[in-house]
């Protein structure tokens, strides 16, 4: 069976076509997997190995996972190798699985119980800016723009830039920080003054939502979704909402239509007649 030196050509064209280096890692990842599935090489892998691989991920990973997989196949072997036999396979339908969404008293709650300045920054800029965790732990002080009360997103997904808002309550706490930090400088460091990562982010707001008594799951994208559904109950046009979380399409953002209770909120159900 081949080495890793086997998919240098892929690796070669998703650099050129400017793909993410978590996307590079996962392409990479499931095409090498697959030839460890099979022990065979990529010159014997065909269309019928791939289905029997793709229906092994399904059979205990998400939908997700197995689209990302298909993709990572299909772009070795349609692009990079020229092989035709990707022409009548569909990629694996997703799951339409609603977010989980919280209450803006739930919010006020986690806010609450969050003693720690830096903590309930970190939280409240989570929440109010609708911001992914990448994207805060990768802020620096030169993104902030106090003066038009704009955050400005560097290289997000996609490698995309981006302006969201910053709320007003969070003015004084970080201009404190621009006469602490230099520009350059990240917002949120741990306590040896490094980038904070993305795991310490999800221990604190997980830890702040069961101290707070919340029974739900919660996560930094669950304060990026409940930003979202927010602004859609506040009447907030979803292409706003679109642009502010970065979405490439607007299908994406339509998902809170179906968890914002704006117009549900009105029915009575027969039970209450």
């Amino acid at each position: 069976m081949e080495n890793g030196k086997t998919f240098q050509a892929l690796e070669r064209e998703l650099r050129i076509r400017n793909y993410s280096r978590t996307t590079i890692k996962s392409y990479l990842y499931y095409n090498e997997e697959i030839l460890r599935f099979f022990q065979k090489d990529s010159h014997h892998i065909t269309m019928e190995d791939i289905k029997n691989y793709l229906d092994y991920l399904a059979d205990s990973k998400s939908s997700s996972t197995v689209s990302v997989a298909y993709g990572a196949l299909q772009f070795y072997y349609k692009v990079v190798c020229g092989r035709s036999f990707f022409i009548n396979t569909k990629r694996p339908k997703k799951e339409k699985s609603l977010p989980t969404v919280l209450s803006k008293e739930d919010v006020v709650k986690i806010l609450d119980v969050v003693k720690n300045k830096k903590h309930h920054t970190l939280v409240s800029i989570l929440y109010g800016c609708g911001l992914r965790v990448s994207e805060v732990v990768n802020m620096k002080m030169k993104d902030i723009d106090l003066n038009r009360m704009m955050i400005h997103i560097c290289k997000a997904k996609g490698k995309k830039d981006r302006y969201v808002i910053l709320p007003k309550t969070l003015k004084d706490v970080l201009e404190i920080q621009t006469h602490l930090k230099n520009s350059f400088d990240f917002l949120f460091t741990n306590g040896r003054g490094g980038r904070l990562t993305t795991a310490s982010v999800q221990k604190i707001v997980s830890n702040s939502a069961k101290k707070a008594g919340i029974m739900k799951k919660v996560s930094p994208h669950t304060l990026r979704h409940s930003f979202a559904t927010h602004l859609l109950e506040n009447g907030t046009d979803i292409r706003y909402i679109q642009e502010l979380l970065g979405h490439a399409k607007l299908e994406t953002t339509q998902i809170y239509t179906h968890v914002a209770n704006k117009n549900l909120s009105l029915i009575v159900s027969p039970l209450d007649t």
